[in-house]
């Protein structure tokens, strides 16, 4: 039979002599692995007491890497005690119009000032071409 473990019970395993991850809803004891990781220990006592799982993905870990995972699996973890993850979303800002003209004058200025544009260009041609 499987051991569950909370995630208060996981995140007491967070140091070098003690120290235990959450992926993908099963808990490793990685202690004897710490000196061995290839990313050095301070990676794997740094994923302590939350799911690591995004973490590991992230890195793009080898067949071998995960292979080798099956040495330390100790449980599973009690995904109710893991709290729901909450997308970022940013804060809406309004628009900014850094010198506060207002947004009609911008926009007839956007139409005006090429057509002004093309008309001297046109102007010019025609002025220089007749002599």
């Amino acid at each position: 039979m499987t051991k569950v473990f909370t995630l208060d019970e996981v995140k007491e395993h967070n140091h070098a002599k003690d120290c235990w991850l959450v992926i993908g809803g099963k808990v490793y004891d990685v202690t004897k692995f710490l000196e061995d990781h290839p990313g050095g220990d301070d990676v794997l006592i740094s994923s302590t007491g939350k799911d690591a799982t995004d973490d590991f993905e992230d890195v793009g870990h080898s067949t071998t890497a995960r292979s080798m995972m099956d040495e330390y699996y100790i449980g599973d973890i009690d995904a109710s005690s893991i709290p729901a993850k909450v997308k970022y979303t940013p804060p809406k800002q309004p628009h900014y119009n850094q010198d506060k003209t207002p947004d009609f004058i911008i926009k007839i200025l956007q139409f005006l000032v090429p057509v002004v544009i093309l008309g001297l260009a046109v102007g010019v041609r025609i002025y220089t071409k007749s002599e």
